[in-house]
């Protein structure tokens, strides 16, 4: 038998898809022991190629994950430091005290405080000021015990409008009295009675 190819060469092999008969140069070994010529090697390879490619388009197409570029980084990077940059703000960057400064054990800074309620009754109920000082909470004055009012005495007065004072000041030390028009002080004597 001759190669189909090349007639004056002796056939070694045949095609196991045409059943032609090939020589050793023309033909193609597809498994051990089994050759093709080479136009059906093609013809295979091609077919193969047009199954895998089918099964790919089934799949889907394989997106590209991009690389990210200068301008994303820099996007990223910016808004991770303007969000510690706000929490540092919201948060003032370090913890919260532990107690609160309590102003009530101060018995003068208590009395401005609480003139400062009594300031602020005035301008939002229309010049006018609360019958007794226990009229001020919570609206006006933040306290959780009313009878630390108690400590002062509060009169309401036609003509200054009130007179706000400690009840017991202590001996050698300035009587305050507070009122609208302004702050008044004198000295108790070590005799003087409240």
């Amino acid at each position: 038998m001759q190669c189909k190819n090349h007639p004056d060469r002796k056939a070694d092999h045949i095609c196991i898809h045409c059943n032609a008969p090939i020589c050793n140069e023309c033909s193609e070994e597809v498994r051990p022991g089994v050759y093709c010529c080479f136009q059906c090697a093609m013809l295979q390879s091609v077919s193969e190629a047009g199954t895998s490619l089918g099964e790919k388009d089934k799949k889907g197409p394989r997106k590209k994950q991009k690389k990210l570029g200068p301008f994303q980084y820099f996007l990223i990077t910016s808004s991770v430091l303007i969000l510690v940059m706000w929490s540092v703000i919201i948060f003032g960057g370090r913890p919260a005290p532990a107690k609160t400064a309590d102003f009530t054990k101060n018995d003068r800074v208590f009395l401005f405080m609480v003139n400062g309620a009594l300031a602020r009754y005035a301008h939002y109920e229309g010049t006018s000021y609360p019958k007794e000082l226990a009229d001020l909470i919570p609206d006006y004055l933040f306290l959780r015990q009313t009878e630390l009012l108690n400590e002062l005495t509060y009169k309401r007065d036609p003509s200054a409008g009130y007179r706000l004072s400690l009840s017991n000041p202590k001996k050698g030390e300035m009587r305050l009295v507070l009122s609208p028009s302004g702050i008044e002080h004198t000295t108790l004597d070590s005799g003087e009675s409240t």
